[in-house]
């Protein structure tokens, strides 16, 4: 093995390879757009953030709470009462979205709102955390709970609207509600536990032939029957979007586990959501998870993306031929699902047109009102099919502005925070925050995932994880209990 090791540093493009890498690296550590991407001035922001109007605005209105909490001796029904345990009421929906209803995590979420509300009244003193994408939430919320108001259809709009308004704050309760660094090493590890079960659901459903199985979700004539699983999500692609999200969780566990029992049970974690991935049959998804891996790689150890050649040919003789001849077919106009897309983004682009200052409104009731006038060769369609695109359609070209700016900022922090943190079990857990939303944003170039309020609401729930991890080294080991 050594001498092998020794042949190949010796050769030519071996040499080639590592000069190639020493170059790039060099040229990221000198570049000045990246350092200022990666250290990013964070103090001057939160210093200034104390003395805007928000924060002088937030300080009246707490005050206000908090004499209201004396008045009213809300100590006597609640002190020391289950309520008062804000960060098990929003793990809790972050952990059950993906197998409960979403009017049940509508209620988890209503209930952990009502939890901080009570810590913030019980403690004059506590702050609500501020990061500079937090500004940005609050006008996002704004600006959807506007576009429900000027819906095209304002009653079609209701219920979507309300919800994606509640999910998007949700990501502020979840902030302030995990507190200590356990709480948030066990919400990690839960997780990561019900991503499995529910891949687990998934494998069951292909093995048994549980579920629904829609004509929509595969060519027949191209890829003859196959048996797309959609677990607890409804939808192979929405399931292949929350795996995303949870097999680089699963990668950091593995990588960071100290002992062999760990480091098991992630293997095999990591192992059933990849297995459970393929069987979504979804390329889009495919395509997210090869870039999250891409970036989970390129964040630890870069020189390892040398060896993406040499994988990719291993998995086309490991994957079954189904999965090689799917994935084949990403781009080929053949596949009535790739020219159903196209044909819907020609008809958005058009409907845009006269629609992208404010958008028509949030929610399906909306989109199948105006769409229809404006849809190419007649192709129906439930939604835009691409994230980006829809959020114009719903609430115009101010909201996408507003999203890539939250999203700038989110990546900006935990790059930054990478950077800066010299803890291992940190650094991991940043690196599976910012993979995951990247690959997540990869997927949703070619489906729009909202639609399904519980990935809705899942995706801002890991902003907030994204957030809480940029700052875990600031967080205490342990602490009051909330």
């Amino acid at each position: 093995m050594e001498q092998m090791r020794t042949i190949v540093q010796a050769s030519a493009v071996y040499r080639a390879l590592a000069a190639l890498c020493l170059w790039f690296g060099g040229q990221w550590r000198g570049s000045g757009l990246i350092q200022w991407f990666i250290h990013p001035p964070l103090q001057l922001e939160r210093a200034e953030s104390d003395h805007s109007v928000f924060a002088r605005l937030w300080q009246w209105v707490h005050g206000g709470l908090c004499r209201l909490y004396r008045a009213l001796r809300l100590d006597r029904l609640f002190e020391g009462s289950i309520f008062q345990k804000c960060w098990l009421w929003a793990g809790a929906a972050a952990v059950l979205a993906p197998i409960i209803p979403t009017m049940a995590v509508l209620g988890l979420v209503l209930v952990s709102a009502f939890s901080l509300l009570l810590n913030l009244m019980k403690d004059s003193g506590r702050k609500l955390y501020y990061a500079p994408m937090n500004r940005y939430l609050w006008l996002y919320a704004a600006i959807y709970l506007a576009g429900t108001w000027f819906s095209v259809t304002r009653a079609g709009s209701l219920l979507g609207g309300v919800l994606t308004v509640a999910f998007i704050l949700f990501a502020i309760i979840l902030e302030n509600s995990i507190t200590t660094r356990r709480q948030l090493d066990t919400l990690l590890l839960l997780l990561v536990i019900a991503g499995t079960a529910v891949a687990l659901y998934g494998i069951c459903q292909y093995l048994f032939g549980w579920g629904y199985q829609s004509a929509a979700w595969a060519d027949s004539e191209m890829f003859g029957d196959v048996f797309r699983v959609p677990s607890t999500l409804e939808n192979p692609n929405m399931l292949g979007q929350y795996l995303i999200l949870a097999i680089p969780l699963g990668g950091a566990g593995l990588l960071a586990a100290k002992d062999w029992g760990m480091r098991v049970f992630y293997f095999c974690c990591c192992g059933v959501m990849c297995v459970c991935m393929l069987l979504t049959l979804s390329r889009g998804a495919w395509l997210g998870l090869l870039f999250a891996g891409f970036v989970f790689v390129l964040f630890l150890q870069p020189r390892l993306l040398l060896l993406t050649p040499l994988l990719l040919v291993a998995l086309y003789f490991i994957l079954p031929d189904a999965v090689i001849n799917r994935f084949a077919s990403i781009g080929n106009l053949g596949d009535s699902s790739t020219s159903y897309r196209v044909y819907i983004w020609m008809g958005t682009l058009a409907m845009l047109k006269d629609y992208w200052m404010c958008g028509i409104g949030p929610g399906d009731a909306a989109f199948n009102l105006v769409y229809p006038k404006y849809s190419y060769s007649g192709i129906v369609a439930p939604h835009a099919h691409n994230l980006f695109l829809q959020i114009v359609c719903d609430a115009g070209v101010v909201a996408l502005v507003v999203f890539v700016l939250l999203l700038f900022h989110y990546f900006r922090d935990l790059c930054a925070a990478f950077c800066r943190e010299k803890d291992p079990f940190s650094r991991l857990y940043q690196t599976a925050a910012v993979s995951g939303i990247a690959g997540f944003l990869v997927q949703a170039m070619t489906d729009y995932s909202f639609y399904n309020y519980r990935v809705l609401f899942l995706f801002w729930a890991w902003l907030a994880l994204g957030s809480l991890l940029a700052r875990r080294g600031q967080l205490p080991e342990r602490g009051l209990r909330t």
